[in-house]
């Protein structure tokens, strides 16, 4: 026991110093765990690439690295943040060869090849509040040269873009079809791009000449995602199961689901797989206790019968009634 008070003692005599001489304790650092919702965010990389391939039943799938030729793998953590055209969405939505930024950890083998989020160029755009600011076009290469920036340029992140055109192109204004020769020197845009293989080209799918026609396609995203959890169940993790209680942390992609899962809510719920479908039936049980914690959300459920097929730190999909 004294040595106990001992260790107590000398732990808090060194924190004492430590804030003292003016010096913040040291945070633990941030690993990722199996059955946990964690983001490194102090040893992470951020990557612009360019889509390559996509396996949707290990959820596994490569990009090339923007601006050279290396090929990068990845493996899609089950509680990834899967951010198409400025919303939640699947890893099914991304079409091959888009640009975007790829959010990667170290896995426990050492190689950097855990992803925690696939961010479109739609999606980092609408999330920092910037735009491609319109300097010149040339109509006859398809080319328009611009500045990205915050809406009044008071912000600039990179000048002398060129963003290329092709036949494949689409252009939206008010929300409708539109043209090349509908953009102006001076115009605010936002694109959808892709990659064409090789180096750092900006190909353009969609560009947005005004707001309406970006948030047209935002509010699809948003309505198929919906849609697509109603069908296939808000994902998430098996935190503890006792008896018939089970407690699950629901991922933020699920978000409506567990703000809307009060206590007495009648639910579904099923074990998943790695490619998180459903395996087998679900049961039907009661919320017992709900809470968000941030962007998760934390439900304890009765079940009505016997929980079978699930596991702790494994995955589960839940539907509301």
């Amino acid at each position: 026991m004294k040595n106990a008070h001992l260790l107590c003692f000398l732990v808090a005599g060194g924190l004492s110093m430590a804030l003292a001489n003016g010096a913040e304790p040291t945070k633990p650092v941030q690993k990722i765990t199996p059955g946990k919702v964690i983001v490194p965010t102090d040893a992470m990389r951020r990557i612009w690439g360019e889509l390559v391939s996509v396996d949707l039943k290990t959820r596994t799938g490569t990009f090339r690295k923007e601006g050279t030729d290396e090929l990068m793998p990845f493996t899609v953590l089950p509680y990834a943040e899967l951010l198409h055209h400025a919303a939640f969405g699947d890893l099914q939505d991304f079409r091959i060869g888009v640009r975007a930024i790829f959010r990667m950890h170290e896995a426990e083998d050492g190689q950097w090849t855990w992803l925690t989020y696939i961010q479109d160029q739609m999606n980092m755009m609408n999330g920092h509040k910037e735009y491609f600011h319109v300097e010149s076009l040339d109509a006859a290469g398809g080319q328009l040269t611009v500045t990205q920036a915050n809406a009044d340029q008071s912000y600039v992140r990179e000048k002398g873009i060129v963003l290329s055109t092709d036949s494949e192109t689409k252009y939206w204004k008010n929300a409708q079809p539109a043209k090349f020769s509908d953009i102006g020197v001076g115009d605010r845009l936002r694109t959808e791009t892709h990659g064409v293989g090789k180096g750092k080209v900006q190909m353009c799918w969609h560009v947005f000449l005004d707001e309406e026609s970006f948030l047209k396609f935002q509010s699809e995203q948003k309505l198929l995602e919906s849609k697509r959890l109603g069908v296939e169940g808000a994902p998430g993790y098996v935190d503890a199961l006792e008896g018939g209680l089970l407690e699950v942390t629901l991922f933020q992609e699920g978000g409506d689901t567990s703000r809307a899962a009060t206590v007495g809510k009648k639910v579904r719920v099923v074990p998943a797989g790695v490619d998180r479908k459903p395996l087998g039936e679900p049961l039907e049980g009661t919320v017992v206790s709900a809470k968000m914690q941030g962007n998760l959300g934390k439900l304890s459920v009765q079940l009505d019968g016997e929980a079978k097929g699930f596991s702790v730190a494994g995955l589960a999909r839940l539907w509301l009634h």
